[in-house]
């Protein structure tokens, strides 16, 4: 872990590097996109690249001819949470508005209907990995079986119960008791212990259809866990930023979790 960390700040010591990093902050980028952005080679910004996919803060997946390079921010998180929340207030270490937005619409403080409200068609993906050392069945318990030790979110408050049932067609859901409960998500697609794919808002409202979904491949004693998520539909313009940290957020309390009940 301490290696990862210092390959991580190595990779971060070159101001290019970190350009990139906010760049793909806004969106995912091709690398001529990239490399438009710089008065330097294309060359140059390929291994700037490749060392960012060393470390994991960028990942890439490709379509067609076209190479999408996406910031993975689970890494980052992780080194929030070992460098920077340890010296903060717990009134300042969150860096998550969308839990206390998903907090604040339940109390009904949020008004999705205010003025200051904007909503406007479009899309967005996220695409984050993470390392966990256990294998895929562990790993695979703890995003269903086990998904209420983790899962820190919640809509229905503190003392209510997460439940991802595992099967095609269950349900991801937070039982608030008395017969009362939030649907997070439906399972469309369920092969143990490979994949999941889901569909749910996850906090979003109105005309949005989102659908995520966690792939798990074995690395020896370890599991690469890969998570997407789109959204299409009528979108606040803070929500892709928002999931983005939310997943970070999740998936390194997920690595912690799985890693501590080796």
């Amino acid at each position: 872990m301490s290696n990862d960390i210092t390959q991580m700040f190595k990779a971060l010591a070159h101001p290019a590097r970190v350009q990139i990093l906010d760049f793909l902050n806004d969106g995912p980028m091709t690398t001529g996109e990239l490399s438009d952005k710089f008065q330097v080679s294309r060359y140059a910004i390929m291994k700037h690249l490749a060392i960012l996919e060393q470390v994991s803060l960028v990942i890439v997946r490709r379509r067609g001819r076209e190479r999408l390079n996406y910031l993975n921010a689970v890494p980052l998180q992780q080194l929030y949470n070992r460098w920077v929340s340890k010296y903060e207030s717990k009134l300042s270490s969150s860096l998550l508005n969308l839990k206390d937005k998903l907090e604040a619409k339940e109390r009904g403080t949020a008004n999705m209907d205010s003025k200051d409200t904007k909503l406007a068609f479009g899309t967005f993906q996220i695409e984050q990995e993470v390392m966990i050392e256990a294998s895929p069945q562990r790993v695979f318990n703890g995003l269903t079986e086990e998904i209420n030790d983790w899962w820190e979110f919640r809509l229905g408050g503190k003392e209510t119960k997460l439940i991802l049932e595992p099967k095609l067609n269950g349900l991801f859901y937070e039982d608030c008791g008395n017969e009362q409960g939030i649907v997070w998500g439906t399972v469309i697609y369920f092969k143990k212990p490979v994949e999941i794919r889901l569909i749910g808002l996850l906090g979003m409202t109105g005309a949005v259809n989102s659908h995520y979904s966690y792939k798990l491949e074995e690395k020896g004693s370890s599991t690469l866990l890969r998570l997407s998520h789109d959204a299409v539909g009528l979108l606040e313009p803070q929500w892709e930023e928002e999931h983005r940290k939310g997943w970070a957020f999740l998936l390194g309390k997920l690595k912690e979790y799985t890693e501590s009940k080796k």
